[in-house]
């Protein structure tokens, strides 16, 4: 499931062909903490629709 949100993610913001051309670890550290921060939210709000 992380795995699928973090490609979305990277697709929402323009990111997803340069992770695919050259990986993950091509990504900024900048562009990677927007990705994380992202799915960390979006997670926390999945549990809370949950409970």
């Amino acid at each position: 499931m992380n795995d699928k949100m973090k490609l979305e993610i990277a697709e929402e913001l323009g990111l997803l062909e340069k992770v695919n051309a050259t990986g993950w670890k091509s990504l900024t550290a900048k562009e990677s903490g927007r990705i994380g921060g992202i799915l960390a939210r979006r997670k926390k709000k999945m549990e809370k629709a949950v409970t």
